[in-house]
């Protein structure tokens, strides 16, 4: 007969899938318990055996009858009574009656007593004598400790079973220490010696070493881009080279490992965020394509998630200086390691922000912004720019600067100013309002068939219904973000940034985070709500007059409150003299040494206050700017004169009226007084712009063209106006431009021709006969010391002065200077 065939087929891996957790569990806990009650079992049966064992050792063993108890006859008896009732005796044959009494007399191994003779069946009675039979055991004394005894299989004779047992060797451990220490000397001894190689020999060994490792490297990495969705396994492979154990290439070939991973998943990540399938996905039958997809992108993201949290793991060795066993990279090459591994994660917080676990690499850089190490927080606090400079919509902008801020908070607001500075490359120039988000993105208007009737001929409408079909086509598959979504964006980063640096200039006034507040209040300053324009300026205001801010911080509050009226804060109705005042009297702070660089800041301040203002500025004001700023250029370098000129022409052009500033002639009452700090009030009106004839003999080209350009009164055409690319550039750009960062001027700055003389005049050669003799005279008298009364004089001679009209003074200077 053929086997019966097993019509029970194994589940398949779908039907496994569908089982339900609860019943995988129960399942579990079934196994588990049947295990344990076989092992109990297994346990007490041993235990059993154990006992029974020992009793047949310790015991002597009695005879089978004893005479003491009831005679042997009634005994047979009563047995031969019991087997009556259990066993049909018309069905056994009297041999068979005689086999079974003498196995009811023999003892059985598992079921009884070895040490006792009594048969198996019999019952205890109460009335035996234990006393007794426990006073005839015979007694030991317990000198020499028990042996152990391992148990053997039984034997079995016709007796019965005798069980076999054999007593454990006692070791001594000294004498196996010592045998396995002669053993391992003697295989010491045995083997040859290793060569020790030189210097040299093991430097041509790694190199050799560090080749092989490359080219292996180089094979998983060209067959992962060849084909990445069938070679995807083998990211695994090159991922495990991170664990290399080679003490000699560990450190080099982890770092390759670490860039080679790195640029594949720049090149083969898909530009699109993968999410996880649902349990109806997974059930759903697809095609072998669209299977083969999900096993790369599944394989890509699960890879992608460890070789972060291995970079990750590398930096926080680094950081807790933890060794680990192997010993296979030596404290000191961690920090290399940390960094390559921190330039990665800045690689790919730049590349890959569209994609999985860009949240986890967020939180990762943010707190190395602030490390010690100053490499290591310029790299991250680069990649945060990048990222900010780069990112159209705004979705990663907003996930770091929610980690900045909560960041800066969490170490109270004692952090490095570059995280704040980060703030500054931010892609915001605009934020949602109402009256602005109704004409966002209006939808667009199609005809309706009666308009459609009324307006157009047959043909016109057929073709109007193939234009709009196409143009709601197109709508529909454009890939782009609407501005909806962005201006929405942008109003909560936004939000976060203005909330942080309030938070500093409330709490943290003293903080050297204030010039990066500032400077990002001076950016962002007309996208303020106006409800805060009157406490902040009031907050600005008290920061310059309390005298703890360097000279850049002041402008910066300066920048920031004109920046704040110039936007919404034309509608209130606010004076801000007191800025003008602070930044006219701190302009001759600056000067050609440590803060020249306060010159930008100043251009800047001054476009913001003087030309985009220019109806609230009055002509007293702008002359007084225009003449303090023309002293200002003598003693600055040549790139700050260069947009302190430009700042004057565009100045001369807004207000036609500062002109009189060239002539000669004085427009009012009054003498100019230039140590005032009060540009309404200093008179500027009755002075003259004579700086610019020093300027016009400038060693520097573009300063000579400027101050002969102002000096002709700025013309637009002609021979004295300015080339396109000087004219059209802003102060700002010019400063820029003609920077001497790189220590050259900027055009080259000709050399003066020295004139050869024939003769060269030495000492007294240089003065007149007569002025000799005059000086030795005056030299040889003896000093007499009379007391000096300059007032008298200084009055007589101011008097004089001041008798003479203005005019003469500015032809005094002219003629003076040429």
């Amino acid at each position: 007969m053929k086997a019966r065939r097993n019509k029970k087929q194994i589940p398949s891996f779908r039907k496994l899938l569908k089982t339900s957790k609860v019943k995988l569990e129960n399942k579990l806990k079934n196994k588990q318990f049947k295990q344990q009650s076989t092992l109990k079992k297994y346990r007490k049966e041993q235990r059993k055996l154990r006992q029974a064992v020992k009793d047949a050792v310790s015991k002597k063993p009695i005879p089978l009858e004893d005479p003491r108890e009831k005679q042997p006859g009634k005994r047979i008896e009563t047995e031969e009574e019991e087997e009556e009732e259990a066993l049909p005796l018309d069905m056994m044959d009297e041999d068979d009656l005689q086999l079974m009494r003498d196995l009811g007399q023999r003892a059985s191994f598992l079921t009884r007593d070895l040490s006792s003779s009594e048969p198996v069946h019999v019952k205890k009675r109460k009335h035996e004598r234990i006393i007794e039979k426990y006073e005839k055991i015979p007694r030991t004394l317990q000198t020499a400790p028990e042996k152990e005894l391992i148990h053997l299989l039984p034997i079995k004779d016709k007796s019965g079973i005798i069980p076999q047992t054999r007593e454990k060797p006692v070791t001594d451990n000294n004498q196996d220490e010592e045998d396995e220490e002669e053993m391992e000397l003697e295989e010491e001894i045995i083997e040859d010696p290793i060569r020790e190689l030189t210097l040299e020999e093991h430097l041509i060994e790694r190199r050799k070493k560090l080749q092989e490792k490359k080219m292996h490297i180089a094979a998983l990495a060209s067959a992962i881009l060849s084909d990445p969705e069938s070679n995807i396994k083998k990211l695994k492979e090159l991922r495990s080279m991170l664990m290399e154990q080679d003490p000699d290439v560990a450190v080099t070939v982890r770092k390759l490992v670490i860039v080679s991973l790195m640029e594949l998943f720049k090149d083969i990540t898909p530009s699109y965020k993968i999410r996880p399938l649902t349990e109806a996905e997974k059930s759903t039958k697809i095609r072998k394509e669209t299977q083969k997809l999900r096993e790369f992108e599944e394989g890509l993201v699960s890879q992608y998630k460890f070789y972060l949290e291995n970079l990750e793991q590398m930096i926080k060795d680094w950081k807790q200086r933890k060794l680990k066993k192997s010993n296979v990279v030596s404290l000191k090459a961690y920090k290399g390691l940390a960094e390559v591994a921190v330039k990665s994660l800045c690689e790919l917080l730049v590349a890959l922000s569209h994609f999985n676990f860009h949240n986890n690499i967020i939180v990762l850089i943010v707190p190395l912004m602030n490390d010690v190490s100053k490499s290591i927080s310029e790299m991250c606090c680069e990649a945060v720019k990048k990222l900010f400079k780069q990112d159209k919509l705004g979705q990663a902008s907003l996930g770091v600067i929610k980690v900045i801020s909560g960041f800066v908070k969490g170490r109270n607001y004692e952090v490095r100013p570059e995280m704040l500075k980060t703030f500054l490359c931010l892609r915001i120039k605009e934020v949602e309002v109402k009256k602005d988000t109704e004409d966002i993105n209006k939808p667009k208007k199609f005809m309706t068939f009666k308009e459609k009737r009324k307006t157009l001929s047959r043909m016109q409408r057929k073709w109007k219904k193939a234009e709009e079909k196409l143009e709601r086509e197109l709508l529909e598959a454009e890939a782009s973000e609407s501005t909806e979504k962005k201006l929405k964006l942008h109003t909560e980063t936004l939000n976060i940034v203005f909330v942080t640096y309030f938070r500093i200039l409330k709490k943290a006034q003293r903080s050297p985070l204030l010039p990066a507040v500032l400077e990002g209040l001076a950016k962002f300053a007309h996208l303020i709500n106006v409800e805060f324009f009157d406490d902040l300026l009031v907050v600005l205001h008290t920061l310059i007059e309390s005298g703890d801010l360097s000279y850049q911080e002041s402008l910066h509050c300066v920048q920031t409150a004109f920046h704040i009226l110039s936007g919404q804060g034309d509608v209130l109705n606010i004076d801000p003299m007191k800025f003008y005042t602070h930044l006219y009297k701190t302009l001759f702070k600056l000067h050609a040494g440590a803060t020249n660089e306060g010159v930008e800041i100043v251009l800047q301040c001054l476009d913001v206050m003087l030309t985009k203002r220019r109806k609230q500025v009055s002509q007293q004001r702008a002359l007084a700017f225009i003449k303090r700023l023309c002293t200002l250029a003598l003693h600055v370098l040549p790139n700050s004169s260069i947009g302190i000129l430009a700042t004057n022409r565009i100045l001369m052009h807004t207000f036609p009226k500062t002109d009189l500033l060239l002539d000669n002639e004085s427009q009012g009452s009054g003498v100019f007084l230039p140590e005032l700090d009060e540009p309404e009030y200093c008179n500027a009106q009755n002075t003259a712009l004579w700086e610019l004839h020093a300027l016009r003999r400038h060693y520097h080209p573009i300063v000579q063209r400027f101050a002969a350009h102002l000096i002709a009164g700025a013309p637009s055409e002609g021979s004295e106006a300015l080339k396109p690319e000087l004219s059209r550039r802003s102060a700002t750009e010019l400063f820029e431009t003609y920077s001497m960062a790189a220590m050259t001027f900027n055009p080259p700055v000709q050399s003066s021709s020295s004139k050869r003389k024939d003769e060269v005049l030495q000492g007294d050669a240089f003065l007149n006969e007569d002025l000799n003799q005059l000086i030795k005279r005056h030299c040889s008298e003896v000093a007499t010391h009379l007391p000096l009364d300059f007032s008298r004089y200084s009055t007589t001679s101011l008097r004089r002065l001041f008798e003479k009209k203005p005019v003469a003074l500015c032809k005094l200077h002219q003629t003076g200077i040429a």
